[in-house]
Formats: C-alpha cells, structure tokens, sequence
C-alpha cells in the first residue's frame, strides 16, 4: 500500500491536502474534524491587517479626539492580534498536526514585530498572503515586488519557522520573484491569493458579491505556474491553492511541481468529508500507477522535461483549437 506522506516548508504532513486559510479554520472543532478526516495541515483564518485599519477608521470619534488615535489604534490592533494568538496555542493544544498562522497584509514594516510572537504562541510555520492592487500611477516597475521581497526578508530574521509567502496573479513574472524571495529566507509559496470577487447589479447600479468560492477553471493558471517556479527555483516548496475540486486536482497539483495543495471553497461545500474521499482516492491512483508516495510522482510533468516545457509555455491560443477540433 502506498502511502501520503510527504514535506511541505520543513513540515512533516500525512497528507499533501491542506487545509486553507477560511472562515472554518478559526473553529476548533471545525479543525479536529479536518485532522480526523486526514489533513495534512490548517491553516489559521488569515489576521488580516485590512480589517484592523478599516476598524480604526470606522470610528467617528477618533477624528474629534486626535489625541486618542495613537491609543485607540494600539488598543484595537492588540485585542485583533491577542485573539489571534491565543487561537494559535489553542490549535496547538487539541491538534497534533502543523498549525500554519496566517497573516494577509497589504503593506511594509507592519506585522514583522508580531511575527516573533506568533512563533512563540507555537504555530509551526506562518504564511504571509501579500494581498495588493497597483493602482497608482506614479508606480515604478518593480515596487510592488519589492515590497514582497521587504516583508519575507524582514519576517525570516525573526524568526526560525517556516516563512510561506502566498502570491497574488497579478505578478509580471512569479518566477523571478519566487527566486528573490527564495534567496530572502522563504521556505514556499503558495499559488495564488483570490481577490474578494465583485459583481454589478444592472438593475440597482450598485456592486454585489460575485461568487466567493473558487472553480475548476483556476486550477490551469495555478498547473502552469507551479510547472515553471518548480523546474527553475530548486530547494523552494510550493502549494497550489484554487482550482482543486476533487482528488484529480490535487494529483495534477502534485504533478506539476507543487508539494502540496491549500483546499478551502471543495471543502466548504462539502465538509470534512471530502479531505478523507480525496485521499482515499489519490491512494487507489498512486497504487494503480505503482507510485509509493507523492515524492514518486511530484514534478513528474514540470518544465525541466522539454516537452513538458513547450507545453508550459505555450501562448498561442489558435494552436489550442487546432489540437482540440
């Protein structure tokens, strides 16, 4: 019989499924239940430092008060981080799987002082999602990088656990930006962030909620991704997040290069459940291909196969439809 087992960022998981940052992740029983139908790891619901600001900001009486603000501000973003923490040593208590702290940040120099305490509160690894828009016009080629590069450097000088950083899609090119971050102490990363999803009401002219679970179509974007960083940026795990539906995407995910895969919108839909069907499934597949383990098959089909490679890279979508009709 073969078995699951497999490295993700230094951590020893049963599974290369894990559980991705969600709304269900900041339960505890909501965790045992996805380590008792074998996850491999949680990832906590992400602190996100979005939240903090908008919460400062929402309080009308700061603006009469000036001189509250400094005091106000530092109140609410310790209480916001304090829960945080003891969701931390909570999670570590009841689990006996790797516990991944999460932090969504959309800014420079703001959680590094926080990183050494999430390390201390026993969390096994933490996953920074840099999640941003250029927008501005001033913006300079490369800024936006950067500021990927300054956090992961000034986090993994802190601490001592793994360093994930989760990418966004809107990089010009995540290959060299995976190297660099690489090169600045990050033990993975994870492709890719999903931006809140937008929608318009034509009939009110206001904007709605567009749907907030990811679908089968953004696995490709995530294959080809993962197909190049993991043929050119060697000793750098990665984990493919959006797109996986069922036990086939995550064996793709595998193949492509990634070491494992950050489920959340398959198992919102349907549960715990689906963590034990998956690997029930990818063990009949990894038996019947006479695979022993993940580390068998994992970048079996990336880029550093030429063949492979031309299909990686390939651009031209009229050679798509010559080859399907």
């Amino acid at each position: 019989m073969s078995t699951l087992n497999t490295t993700f960022a230094g951590l020893r998981l049963s599974s290369p499924v894990i559980v991705g940052s969600c709304s269900l992740t900041a339960n505890i029983d909501k965790l045992k239940e996805f380590q008792a139908a074998g996850a491999g790891a949680v990832v906590l619901k992400s602190l996100f430092e979005e939240s903090i600001s908008r919460e400062i900001s929402a309080d009308p009486s700061l603006e009469e008060h000036p001189e509250a603000h400094d005091y106000i501000s530092a109140f609410l973003s310790e209480k916001a981080v304090s829960d945080y923490l003891d969701l931390i040593r909570k999670a570590k208590s009841e689990l006996s799987i790797p516990v991944i702290a999460s932090i969504a940040c959309c800014s420079d120099g703001k959680w590094e002082e926080f990183a050494s305490r999430i390390e201390q509160a026993g969390a096994d690894a933490l996953e920074l999602n840099v999640m941003s828009l250029c927008t501005r016009k001033d913006y300079k080629d490369g800024e936006f990088e950067k500021m990927h590069e300054s956090i992961a450097a000034g986090v993994c000088s802190l601490v001592k656990i793994p360093v994930i950083i989760k990418l966004g899609a809107n990089l010009s090119n995540p290959v060299a930006l995976s190297d660099r971050l690489k090169a600045r102490g990050a033990a993975a990363v994870v492709l890719f962030n999903r931006f809140y999803a937008s929608d318009i009401d034509v009939d009110t002219l206001t904007f709605k909620p567009a749907e907030a679970l990811t679908t089968g179509a953004e696995l490709s974007g995530c294959l080809r991704w993962s197909g190049i960083i993991s043929a050119s940026v060697k000793g750098l795990d990665i984990a493919v997040s959006g797109g996986v539906k069922c036990w086939k995407g995550v064996a793709k995910a595998l193949l492509s290069g990634a070491e494992a895969v950050e489920v959340a919108s398959a198992i919102i839909s349907k549960g715990a459940g689906w963590i034990s069907e998956a690997n029930e499934a990818l063990k009949q597949w990894q038996d019947g291909k006479g695979f022993s383990s993940p580390a068998d098959y994992t970048a079996r089909m990336n880029a550093s196969d030429p063949e492979m490679e031309e299909r990686l890279l390939r651009t031209q979508f009229l050679k798509y439809f010559s080859e399907v009709h």
